[in-house]
């Protein structure tokens, strides 16, 4: 058996013990920096540091507040915040109390917020804040479950018999370990694998969301097998911005825990710009939109800047595509990610002229980036790899605890999610579907046994409702989800989301593209602009001043897109052409239901709320 083999069979029962390893272990190293905001937001935000032994004493007192207010084992506990230090710290005291966590996504409105927890059975809610607490008050009577919530931030909240503060329920925790100091270690000591730690609730595209059932020990499996890939070190400081309501943030938080090492955590969206270059990340996870935006900004920002300087972007835009290209296919045959001489010396040129730019952006000591829950454009990962932003993709699944797949560190390819985590198997079904099998998987879905079954099989075959293929060595390409192939009326099938990757490598200006064509006669496109670049663009095509729907609606603007749908239709298969296209009014977001808030296209709610312009394309088409 493996060094590796033997690290992943011989794990602990729990991700609740391997924290208290980890305290026992490194009490005095820094374990997490979290931002405090300066009053009035005058000024740069002030970080702070919490070593695991600091962090201990508020997780364990936490764990005692919500054994002191009646929790039991199993029992749960929900949590609806933005990520903060505070997210990291209530699961930890959740885990550790025995309980389980349902996560809540803090966009989440008041009746699915109900419904979660609710279905759910939750009985404590820890939320974030006065907004968070309104939709519980609001829907009260429907949860006799629920015997208290816990704010975090306590301004303009009024605390009663079940309304607490999370300082409040600290100290109420502590007043009760001076009393039982053991208390938290025996309910940490006694919990069991099978046990539940987790329900996350997949925001689904239709119908009511379903909870997914995680116990300790696909937690413990993945923090042991993240460790096991050897991508993270002890020296490494992780950005964490991701929601950790989402599996995709919260696996992050397991594998730190066993390597050990730093992360700074604030999910403030708008603050990534300006946090990269105070914490200086040696690595963070993102969504392929996050890469999206800062190519698109780019790249307007060259071509605002006057024609000279956008040449050069374009040129050394090449340069890195083909350097990148060149070199991980020589790395693939020889083991060295060599290029040519004159490629080289393009590349070092520029490197000095673009691309330190870029890196500095990025807080100048980035060794890699992971990207995950939707596919990246290969022309936008190119670009990066190119520049020295390396993005290894990795892929997974709420039902999979988020990383069955992930790219080897220098071994990675672009355009594949990599090779699977050690202990997790894969196969392709005969219709191309990829079925996963291994610590991982989910126990199932919550009190939905026949939707379970649907997916799971006896012999613990997951499957994932992507398709893929495997290259002889082991990497898997998504290709697409197996509901959202198109099939034309002329029977040729489309993945959709590769022409969308491919126009949003294309155009800069873009944030959402919907690419339509199930049954029709040829492919069209619903496509939404991204609202800042497109406002710089307008300033120097004579629309200064006017909203982004005026923008949008401007012939100058459908002109100027109508362009780049052509050079997207240039590298397409003829039946996979965009015939026409119509632009949004808005951009989709998740407050309307069009996107989840991991940012992932709902492609029936967006083609239900735009059949009018779907249906206006297809107007007297020969289907008709």
């Amino acid at each position: 058996m493996s060094d590796t083999q033997t690290l992943i069979e011989n794990r602990p029962p729990s991700v609740a013990g391997l924290f208290l390893e980890r305290v026992a272990a490194t009490p005095d190293a820094e374990a997490y920096r979290y931002p405090v905001p300066s009053p009035a937001g005058q000024g740069p935000d002030e970080w702070k540091s919490l070593s695991w032994g600091q962090a201990a004493v508020r997780v364990y007192a936490i764990a005692a507040g919500l054994i002191e207010l009646g929790v039991q084992p199993e029992q749960r506990v929900a949590l609806a915040s933005s990520t903060r230090i505070e997210w990291i710290l209530a699961d930890l005291g959740i885990m550790c109390a025995g309980a389980a966590t349902t996560t809540v996504y803090p966009q989440t409105n008041a009746d699915e917020s109900a419904y979660i927890l609710s279905d759910s059975e939750s009985r404590v809610l820890i939320a974030e804040n006065a907004e968070q607490l309104a939709k519980a008050k609001e829907k009260r009577a429907e949860l006799p479950e629920l015997t208290h919530v816990v704010v975090v931030d306590p301004a303009g909240v009024e605390t009663a018999d079940w309304i607490l503060t999370l300082d409040e329920l600290e100290k109420r925790g502590a007043a009760r370990l001076e009393k039982d100091p053991d208390l938290v270690k025996d309910r940490v000591g006694a919990l069991t694998k099978d046990q539940l730690a987790t329900l996350i609730y997949t925001s689904g595209t239709t119908g009511r969301p379903k909870g997914v059932r995680l116990p300790h020990d696909n937690w413990s499996y993945m923090a042991k097998a993240i460790a096991a890939t050897g991508l993270v070190s002890t020296e490494d400081v992780q950005y964490l911005w991701l929601p950790l309501a989402h599996v995709f943030g919260k696996v992050l938080t397991s594998g730190q825990i066993e390597v050990g090492h730093v992360t700074a955590v604030d999910g403030r969206v708008d603050k990534i710009i300006e946090n990269l270059p105070v914490v200086q990340p040696t690595y963070m996870a993102a969504v392929p939109r996050i890469f999206e935006k800062v190519y698109n900004g780019v790249a307007a920002k060259a071509r605002a800047a006057g024609g000279a300087k956008y040449k050069i972007f374009q040129w050394a835009a090449e340069v890195a595509r083909e350097y990148a290209k060149v070199s991980q296919d020589n790395f693939r045959r020889t083991g060295t990610a060599s290029v040519p001489f004159g490629l080289g010396a393009k590349h070092k040129v520029a490197d000095a002229l673009v691309f330190t730019k870029i890196r500095d952006a990025f807080g100048g000591n980035l060794r890699a980036c992971v990207s995950g829950s939707a596919a990246l454009s290969p022309e936008i990962g190119y670009f990066f790899a190119g520049a020295g932003i390396h993005i290894l993709e990795g892929y997974g699944l709420t039902e999979s605890s988020a990383a069955s797949f992930v790219n080897p560190g220098e071994a990675y390819r672009t355009g594949t999610v990599g090779k699977p985590l050690p202990g997790t198997e894969v196969r392709i079904a005969d219709d191309g579907e990829i079925l996963l099998r291994g610590p991982g998987i989910m126990e199932g879905y919550h009190k939905l046994p026949e939707k379970t079954a649907e997916v799971l099989e006896p012999d613990g075959w997951f499957h994932t409702g992507d398709i893929g293929e495997l290259s002889p060595d082991g990497y898997l390409r998504i290709t697409d989800r197996k509901k959202d192939l198109i099939k034309t009326s002329g029977g040729k099938y489309i993945a959709p989301a590769e022409v969308e990757g491919q126009f949003k490598a294309v155009c800069p200006y873009v944030s959402n593209i919907l690419v339509h064509g199930a049954d029709r006669n040829y492919c069209t496109a619903l496509i939404a602009l991204d609202e800042l670049s497109i406002t710089e663009w307008a300033k120097e095509n004579g629309l200064a001043g006017k909203s982004y729907a005026e923008i949008v609606a401007a012939p100058v603007t459908v002109e100027m897109v109508d362009g780049y749908v052509k050079q997207l239709n240039e590298g397409l298969q003829r039946w996979q052409t965009i015939k026409k296209f119509r632009l949004l009014p808005r951009d989709l977001d998740v407050e309307h239901g069009e996107i989840t808030p991991s940012l992932k296209l709902k492609r029936p709610v967006v083609e239900r709320e735009y059949k009018h312009l779907i249906e206006e394309m297809y107007d007297g088409s020969r289907e008709r």
